[in-house]
């Protein structure tokens, strides 16, 4: 049976997890933050920050490094608009960057580029900081149903038990 990307990688994963307990909750949950947590547009952050969300809350540490990992295009992705948002929040001036400038920037001379880029970044950190919280709430509602019913139908059905006729 030739399995697709997203049934081996995601799906069977996410199924296994459930059958092993961890409440459809608990991992909506864990996958709700991780995701979040993934995009903070500041490179380095969200493994820890996965860490420490997982730890204090009690949460499935695996899935969430494996979601923050596979999210990593999307933290890339989402750096700009998150740069031009602090930008316009903080009414700072626009710095006319590229991803592949601050990746070019940050291998010539990473302390460079990190005092360069520090204004823009903590701007946009407190941008998604803003929106982090809307974010995960989504993601936590769209998800849960999605695992319960996942549960349900792995759970079999009880049946109802057989009458037996009464002797008088």
């Amino acid at each position: 049976m030739n399995e697709n990307f997203l049934q081996r990688l995601v799906i069977k994963p996410l199924v296994k997890l459930l059958r092993q307990g961890i409440t459809p909750e608990k991992l909506a949950l864990s996958l709700a933050l991780s995701a979040t947590l993934a995009v903070i547009p500041a490179f380095g952050w969200s493994v820890w920050l996965c860490g420490l969300a997982g730890l204090a809350f009690g949460l499935n540490l695996p899935a969430m490094q494996a979601v923050n990992y596979f999210l990593y295009p999307a933290q890339i992705a989402l750096l700009l608009p998150f740069f031009r948002l602090g930008e316009k929040l903080f009414r700072a001036p626009h710095l006319p960057l590229s991803v592949s400038q601050i990746v070019s920037m940050a291998r010539a001379n990473f302390w460079g580029a990190i005092k360069f880029l520090w204004n823009t970044t903590w701007h946009a950190v407190v941008v998604w900081a803003l929106l982090a919280p809307f974010a995960a709430g989504l993601i936590y509602l769209v998800l849960l149903p999605v695992f319960r019913r996942a549960v349900n139908r792995q759970s079999p059905t009880p049946t109802p038990p057989a009458t037996q006729p009464s002797v008088a």
